[in-house]
């Protein structure tokens, strides 16, 4: 449920107190307490579980259902007082409670014309668009021996040289964490490591081990570069939920578009009419 739900939701049986959403009451919708012979439902149930503050919502679920089972006893008991003084009749609570309705029926819309028609195909055809406009990026796989002297890095550049297996010496005179991995460092674009390392290592080819010791605050680094190679995408299922709110998002900016130009909206206050203005000027 949106937050905006939950609010509106919450806001109704705090303030009102009146009937949660009924259904016709059959096995999946079982009576399960009744106030003054009124019946509250599992559906009514189920709502008020899902509109817990949520440090209740952390309970386990027997305790959520007891929780959500007093809010609705709770919210029933104190709404027949509040109507008994007539407060459901003031004003103020009738402007709330049309501010309410409205959010309601705005995420309902929402729901029914944006969310329940976004499919994984046009999920997947906007995630294949944006990934043929992503500018390439380098990434660079490197092996590397750590050491704490210029000394130590130049007798190793020395047994690489004569032959020795990069990976073996890594394991056995790195003083890297990776040192078990053969100093391999995976992947990794600009930015990543340290400014004097990525200095060096993309410049090198592939296969290209360093001819002097690369020195950074952590001390001395022989380095190997594995291999070279433009960054994949992210994979789709990845990245499928941000993509998701990204249509969801273009879709709604749609309809808010086509919903305000079919309707005569005036701000008669001069500095919100600038701001609001302002705000909805088409970007450029």
């Amino acid at each position: 449920m949106s937050r905006l739900n939950l609010i509106a939701a919450t806001a109704l049986v705090a303030l009102t107190g009146i009937s949660l959403p009924a259904f016709a009451q059959d096995a999946k919708d079982p009576v399960i307490a009744k106030i003054d012979g009124a019946d509250i439902k599992k559906s009514d149930l189920d709502l008020a579980i899902g509109n817990l503050d949520p440090q209740l919502a952390q309970l386990p679920d027997d305790q959520k259902k007891l929780a959500a089972l007093s809010t609705i006893i709770d919210a029933k008991v104190i709404a027949v007082k509040a109507r008994a003084e007539k407060l459901d009749q003031t004003p103020d609570f009738k402007a709330r409670l049309d501010f309410i309705l409205d959010r309601e029926l705005h995420n309902t819309y929402f729901k029914k014309h944006i969310v329940d028609t976004v499919t994984d195909a046009d999920v997947k055809a906007r995630y294949e668009k944006e990934v043929k406009t992503l500018p390439p990026v380098e990434e660079v796989r490197a092996r590397h021996i750590l050491v704490k002297t210029e000394d130590e890095a130049k007798a190793i550049i020395k047994e690489l040289g004569e032959g020795k297996d990069f990976a073996e010496l890594a394991k056995a005179k790195s003083t890297d964490p990776n040192k078990s991995d053969g100093g391999d460092l995976g992947y990794f674009k600009k930015g990543m490591m340290v400014p004097e390392f990525e200095a060096v290592v993309f410049t090198m080819k592939k296969d290209d081990v360093t001819k002097v010791p690369v020195k950074t605050q952590f001390g001395f680094h022989v380095i190997k570069v594995e291999d070279k190679r433009v960054a994949p995408p992210p994979p789709f299922d990845q990245v499928k939920d941000q993509v998701k709110q990204v249509v969801l998002r273009d879709k709604y900016m749609e309809m808010l578009k086509t919903s305000r130009e079919g309707a005569k909206i005036e701000v008669d206050d001069p500095a919100l009419k600038k701001l609001y203005d302002e705000a909805n000027k088409p970007a450029k």
